[in-house]
Order: C-alpha cells, then structure tokens, then sequence
C-alpha cells in the first residue's frame, strides 16, 4: 500500500489517523497473527488472512501497520512478552540466564513458528529490549567488558534457538524422539563399525548414555552451562 518506511513501527503512533476511528489495535493484529502462525505455520500469516480472522477488510490493517514485515516484528514482541522475571536477580549470573535460556526454550517450543520468523530478521521491539535489559543485569557485577557480555547473551540465544530447533524436528508429526533417537543409533552403529572413524567410535564410546535416552531438558541445560561458563567463565556462578 505505501514504501516501506524508515521510521521503526514502536516510533511511530499506534495507528495513522487516516480513516474511521479504530475497530481494534496493535495488540489484537498480533494476538490474530499469533493465533494464525500457531495453527497453520508462519506462512499462512498473510495480511488478509488476518484481517479476515478479525472480520475487517486487508485494507484496514494499513492504518497500524504498513507491511507484513512490521506484523510480524509485532507477533515476535508479543510471544516475548511472554518471559517472566520474576525469581532473577539472584546474584548468580549463571544461574539468571540458565533461567531465561529455558524460558527462551519454553517460547519456542509453544510457537516453532518463531524460529522461522527470526531467521531473516532480529527485530528488537519494547519486549525484547525489556529481555537484554535483564540478561545483563544477570552480569550487572561480572568483570567482562559490556561487549564480552553482550557478545554472550548474543551466542546463549542463539544456541538457545539451535537446540529448540532440533528438538522440534525431532517431534515430527508421525516420528517420536525415541524413534528419531532409534534411527540415528543405527546408523552410528554402522559407522563405528566400519572401524574408519576411530575419533568419533571413542567419543561416542565415553557419551553413550548407561540408562537410555537423555532428557532434552538436561541435555539443554548442560550445553547451555558449558557455553556460558566457557564465554564468561565460571567465577561468581
């Protein structure tokens, strides 16, 4: 309808004030996109699409938002609206963002779509900017510099995001994680006894579990910890 503007959506006031007074707001666009993304997956997200879910005509929607991109930085901000901080500021850094990499976790896992949507864009609304706010206040007292820290945050999301993504792949529609877990086994299985990798045949050899699969959870945690403590370091965890 218009260019894309250079202004960033959270500068701008909540709606033009072109046209009849409002039927909804930036909150309801979002929660309908949500809703959408959730159920059928990010590209069913469509400016019309939504419209429809909220009984209007695509062409209201241009009053709040000017593109599909700017939709989508206001369904990210909501899903990360979801992050609660309560129970931080323990004075345990490692343990503050132990707590947000989970929930982090927890996000992604309600709403796989966000992977997608993050994967061309890093949009920094008011509730992402609320998230890095608490994260360096988790290493208000570390000894790094501001950019080693931010540098950290930057590489715990990331992961964070890597390892939810591979969890969700596991859980494909028809194929449980023990089944996937199955699968590869086999294959390894194959591969060390060929005898041509003798590296990987020792390393698994030491990480073979004693008692089954390991429990994603754990699993998170553990790399999660070993990243962070090998950025930062593991004084004043």
């Amino acid at each position: 309808m218009t260019d894309q503007p250079t202004t960033s959506i959270w500068l701008r006031p909540e709606r033009s004030g072109r046209g009849p007074a409002p039927t909804f707001d930036r909150d309801r666009l979002a929660a309908a996109g949500v809703a959408l993304a959730d159920t059928h997956g990010l590209a069913a997200v469509t400016m019309r699409a939504v419209a429809q879910s909220l009984g209007s005509a695509p062409a209201s929607l241009y009053r709040y938002v000017t593109t599909r991109d700017e939709l989508l930085e206001l369904m990210i901000d909501q899903v990360n609206g979801e992050m609660c901080y309560d129970g931080l500021g323990t004075g345990r850094w490692l343990g503050d963002l132990l707590a947000l990499a989970r929930q982090g976790r927890g996000t992604y896992l309600r709403h796989p779509w966000l992977l997608d949507a993050l994967a061309s864009r890093s949009p920094l609304g008011p509730e992402a900017v609320g998230y890095l706010e608490h994260a360096l206040a988790a290493l208000a007292d570390h000894p790094a510099t501001w950019r080693t820290r931010l540098e950290a945050v930057s590489v715990m999301n990331s992961v964070v995001a890597s390892l939810s993504r591979a969890e969700i792949t596991r859980q494909l529609p028809g194929q449980t994680a023990p089944q996937w877990q199955q699968a590869q086994q086999e294959y390894l299985a194959d591969v060390v006894a060929s005898g041509r990798h003798p590296y990987l045949t020792a390393a698994l050899a030491q990480a073979a579990p004693a008692a089954g699969p390991e429990p994603a959870d754990r699993i998170f945690d553990r790399i999660i910890t070993r990243v962070l403590t090998g950025l930062l370091g593991a004084d004043g965890v």
